[in-house]
């Protein structure tokens, strides 16, 4: 009887003690499962109706879920969102693996706030309701990452700042996708503005001759992804898209704030003072019209902009000047309907100094790729000792860049791996803003200063109707 006893007790120990390590494996998976999920974003995208809500998936994320959920209206501009991100799935270079999950209806974004599958919301598309979407979006506790321009009017303003306190309460982001601070020659410029040695200090300049230009010029008619681009007809309508002065214009804003004053908090109530705004249209026949909406003829909310020619007039180019702190800016974007053969996009930007002038070109002469131009004013021996030490600093993080002496000065000589181009840089910000994600957190100059650059840009629009 002992004998079996003890048997008894020790079979019933044993289970006891596999019962124990059971439940405590369950109780740790548990708590892991809480603590540590798979990944760190979950992406939702909402009313996709510009291509670059496409490019952010160009390329996959280790962070990054790759169920993407895309919720949109019926149409068109959803068809080709999801046309564009199957073809990054099936092209045979370094192919993406994203898994789709789409619903299209008119109540498209209620339905994304009550399932919310996502944590990270995505908007690129029709500006007209964006800061409405991105407010609703940080109040439901969804970080957002958003395509310029988030607001296009003084009362998309107001919003917005709202939609960032509300973001800061509810512990999310809000961030806007800004690609050109990621352009090797914007990047260079910067560099170099903020060496005193070369550069010297940044003059102030005057509305006459502002210390800083930034010019750029987009087409309607490109290749995007390789393909011809096809925009959607309200892309046209200033009402919907907003005016260039709202749009494009945020990226030169942005990077006069970043080159200029680089993580210095701005205060939009007094660092900036407008000095003159303007905006003018772009015209497009029917025939143009056709070509890059595939449209036979002009939607009715067209019909206003209309002249008595039947030829659209798009409100696309627009010109700010004003000081921001002590420097003198002007920024001015232009659209045309095509660029030349070879040509694309181009940016032009010119930053004065006290001991040199600091040019990006992309015309002809740079086969219309951006180049960038050191110019001095009274060059010597001690400034080119100083230009030397920078490029050779520089070549630490840039291997392979080099000085290229011209009549005027030097060209910064840059290798081809830098340039990856407008639809790369898109994964670049992308992960940018999975480091912050990571941490919960921006730089404490982001915000302030997303607010001063959307304060620019609408304020001037309301100047530039006058």
């Amino acid at each position: 009887m002992g004998i079996a006893r003890y048997q008894a007790t020790f079979r019933f120990s044993i289970n006891s003690l596999l019962i124990s390590i059971f439940i405590s494996m369950i109780l740790i998976s548990c708590n892991q499962t809480e603590k540590e999920p798979e990944y760190l974003a979950t992406l939702m995208t909402a009313d996709p109706g510009h291509f670059h809500a496409a490019l952010v998936q160009k390329r996959m994320y280790k962070q990054v879920n790759p169920d993407v959920y895309v919720y949109a209206p019926d149409g068109p501009d959803v068809q080709d969102h999801l046309n564009r991100t199957e073809s990054f799935n099936t092209r045979e270079d370094e192919p993406t693996v994203w898994q789709i999950h789409s619903y299209k209806g008119k109540d498209f974004f209620d339905r994304l706030l009550s399932e919310k599958p996502g944590n990270v919301l995505v908007l690129a598309g029709n500006n007209q309701k964006k800061t409405e979407y991105i407010h609703r979006a940080v109040s439901n506790g969804i970080n957002g990452f958003s395509d310029k321009p988030m607001a296009i009017n003084s009362q998309d303003f107001e919003l917005l700042k709202d939609a960032f306190k509300l973001a800061e309460e509810n512990n999310v982001l809000l961030y806007d996708i800004m690609t050109e601070r990621f352009e090797i020659t914007s990047l260079l410029q910067k560099e170099l503005v903020n060496t005193p040695s070369v550069f010297g200090q940044m003059e102030e300049g005057s509305t006459e001759n502002p210390a800083v230009v930034k010019e750029s010029v987009h087409h309607f008619f490109k290749y995007v992804a390789g393909d011809e681009i096809k925009r959607p007809a309200w892309f046209f309508d200033v009402k919907q898209e907003g005016d260039g002065i709202v749009d494009v214009t945020t990226h030169l804003v942005d990077l006069v704030q970043w080159a200029c004053y680089p993580e210095k908090i701005l205060d939009y109530r007094k660092d900036i003072k407008l000095a003159s705004a303007s905006r003018w249209p772009t015209l497009l026949n029917a025939s143009e019209f056709n070509r890059v909406t595939q449209l036979n003829e002009f939607p009715e909310y067209l019909e206003k902009d209309l002249n008595k020619d039947s030829i659209l007039e798009v409100y696309c180019n627009g010109e700010i000047i004003y000081k921001l702190i002590d420097v003198f800016a002007r920024v001015k974007v232009e659209w045309k309907y095509r660029a030349p053969e070879g040509a694309g996009d181009t940016h032009f930007s010119l930053m004065r100094g006290s001991l040199a002038n600091l040019e990006i070109r992309q015309g002809p002469d740079e086969n219309f790729k951006p180049e960038l131009y050191v110019l001095p004013h009274n060059p010597d021996t001690d400034w080119e000792k100083a230009l030397e030490e920078w490029i050779t600093e520089l070549k630490n993080q840039y291997p392979g860049l080099a000085l290229v002496p011209i009549p005027q000065g030097f060209r910064v000589d840059i290798p081809d791996k830098y340039r990856i181009g407008h639809e790369g840089h898109f994964g670049q910000v992308t992960e940018k803003f999975l480091e912050y994600l990571q941490e919960r957190k921006l730089p404490d100059w982001e915000v302030p200063n997303m607010i001063a650059k959307y304060y620019t840009t609408t304020a001037a629009f309301e100047l530039a109707k006058k």
